[in-house]
């Protein structure tokens, strides 16, 4: 029986997320992971000599032709760093935010299709099991509420809140709602940084779904929960301990309200960027559509940047006028 060649890998930015992709894929045993890429060439010396691999502080360094890698960078060079592994003909995993803006995001969205490439955008939670599970019993939600909120980490603000938190539950949001956007109110302020820490959303679809959307980056605690109603069923689903509660309506006879029925899920613990990773090789290695493609990174970084906008606004009205 043929054996499958390895595929030959590459991580693009040695930081905090970069190191757990580097890890990860070390660890698969149909990838070679090549190379650890970064300006920093003591950071990228570090995490190559952790996991086995080389490092390079270019990718024209890299003396092999790489057949996937994941964009670990700062968002601002998303678009510079995945075009430029893209015309070479390398599969594109890449950190949300896809871009800084719809331009750049379609611009990659093209090359990829001409190229033949998979093109897969990070939204690590599609991959976590009680979304998973929310995804599958989701039939006609009609509201949604989602309450994302973190402790304030200085690494992460590149990008405001709704591009660092909130999106994550704008792109789940998107997969459970298959009805365009119709009308968007939101309120933000800046706290500890010169960008949006805190956001509130209202998002009503044209179906008559409504989505209401909190993120923090400045929270005590950490909390990752979103809960979707629908005729009959209210389904919560927790991100950070992984189980999901299904509350049904249990009917009489006659078809009347009688009383509700609770379930209760905890999944097993799984490492959903190592699910996530290894979906991204195996896509790559059978030419399949990602569950988190291109056009999913768009839609959500879209429906983003119109949030930051509505946000923006109104601080303008307000006379608050120096942020994002």
């Amino acid at each position: 029986m043929k054996r499958n060649r390895h595929m030959k890998a590459a991580v693009i930015g040695a930081g905090y997320l970069g190191r757990f992709h580097a890890q990860k894929y070390a660890a698969m045993e149909e990838v070679d992971l090549l190379a650890v890429v970064d300006v920093d060439e003591e950071r990228s010396r570090l995490v190559a000599e952790e996991v086995g691999s080389t490092a390079y502080s270019r990718i024209e360094d890299i003396p092999e032709k790489i057949d996937l890698a994941s964009v670990v960078v700062p968002t601002t060079l998303h678009h510079e760093v995945a075009r430029n592994l893209l015309q070479k003909g390398v599969h594109i995993l890449l950190e949300k935010p896809m871009t800084t803006t719809r331009q750049e995001a379609v611009e990659l969205i093209d090359l990829a299709e001409k190229k033949g490439l998979v093109l897969q955008v990070g939204h690590l939670e599609r991959f976590n099991p009680a979304i998973v599970t929310l995804e599958k019993r989701v039939t006609e939600p009609l509201f949604i509420e989602g309450h994302r909120l973190s402790g304030f980490k200085p690494r992460a603000t590149d990008v405001d809140v709704v591009l660092d938190l909130m999106i994550h539950d704008i792109d789940i949001v998107l997969s459970l709602v298959k009805a365009p956007v119709k009308e968007i109110r939101a309120a933000g302020v800046p706290v500890l940084t010169p960008r949006i820490d805190i956001a509130n959303v209202r998002l009503i679809f044209e179906n008559g779904c409504t989505a209401n959307l909190t993120a923090s980056r400045i929270s005590l605690k950490d909390l990752r929960r979103i809960r979707v109603f629908q005729s009959g069923c209210y389904i919560s689903a927790d991100c950070s301990q992984r189980n999901n509660l299904i509350v049904t309506a249990d009917r009489s006879a006659s078809n009347t309200f009688s009383s509700m029925k609770p379930e209760f899920l905890t999944h097993e613990k799984v490492d959903i960027l190592d699910l996530e990773l290894r979906d991204f090789v195996r896509c790559v290695r059978q030419g399949l559509i990602p569950k988190v493609d291109g056009s999913a990174g768009l839609r959500a970084l879209s429906l983003a940047l119109d949030i930051n906008e509505a946000i923006s606004q109104g601080l303008e009205s307000s006379g608050i006028s120096n942020v994002l």
